[in-house]
């Protein structure tokens, strides 16, 4: 049998979708435990929408991923019915929310890299991606603003909530680089123009951030080491609990209607 050229690609595209929409559907996850403990009314508005909009991203993502992984998985099928193994989220997402000021060094780390990720991604070869990235892009501005605002307001706050903001940026530092890294898939959906080069946004990413830790007055964190391993199945000891979480109810009730 002979495969065509065709046939590898929307492999890759559904391999590339899964790994975005693993990231917004387990930071949704994340940010979702915040609700009605956020510490105003108002942040905790914010925070669900921000999850909301993750989760619409998700939704989006995960379905392209079934349509072309040849599975004929749905979205559902994907965010609840696959083991810890078969996720591919970066490990930045999947980290513990800590205090508030650990669930915003995380957030501003993410919100800025995937703002210049879905920016990028308006300009895909496919087509799918590049209309749900001009939607996200849009989206994930706003989640941008709100972390770095957050990081300014912690870091020139008291001295309790500067060493708090200062100590999230340490705590959630070497898991930025993951973000950043590729490896065969990506290479090859970059050569053809589906995929932006993910090291081709480290250097804006680097100058954004550390123009709001600067504005903070805190400190850019220099990271003795690096995580990986999310990429390709390996995952932090929180994610566990936290997949088991998400899946409780569809898997105790398969099948199930609301």
């Amino acid at each position: 049998m002979t495969v065509s050229a065709a046939e590898p690609r929307t492999a890759d595209v559904a391999g590339y979708a899964l790994r975005l929409g693993d990231d917004a559907l387990v930071l949704a996850q994340r940010l979702c435990a915040w609700v009605t403990r956020a510490p105003t009314i108002e942040e905790d508005l914010a925070i669900s929408n921000i999850a909301l909009d993750l989760i619409g991203h998700a939704r989006v993502l995960l379905s392209r991923s079934g349509e072309l992984d040849g599975t004929g998985r749905s979205e559902d099928d994907l965010a609840y019915l696959r083991t810890e193994r078969q996720f591919r989220n970066a490990l930045l997402v999947e980290l513990p929310n800590g205090d508030f000021a650990v669930t915003i060094a995380r957030q501003l780390v993410y919100t800025h890299y995937s703002r210049l990720l879905y920016t990028a991604l308006e300009q895909s070869a496919d087509a799918v991606l590049a209309g749900f990235a001009v939607r996200a892009a849009k989206e994930v501005e706003y989640h941008r603003m709100h972390a770095s605002q957050w990081t300014v307001r912690l870091g020139r706050g008291t001295a309790e909530s500067r060493r708090r903001m200062q100590a999230g940026l340490d705590l959630v530092w070497p898991y930025a680089a993951e973000l950043f890294a590729s490896d065969e898939l990506v290479e090859r959906l970059a050569a053809d123009g589906t995929a932006p080069d993910p090291a081709g946004l480290r250097e804006p990413w680097e100058r954004e951030v550390a123009a709001v830790v600067a504005e903070a007055g805190l400190t850019v964190p220099t990271a003795a080491w690096q995580a990986t391993g999310g990429r390709s199945g390996l995952h932090t000891e929180a994610f566990g609990p936290l997949l088991a979480e998400l899946q409780s109810v569809y898997r105790q009730y398969p099948g199930g209607r609301w």
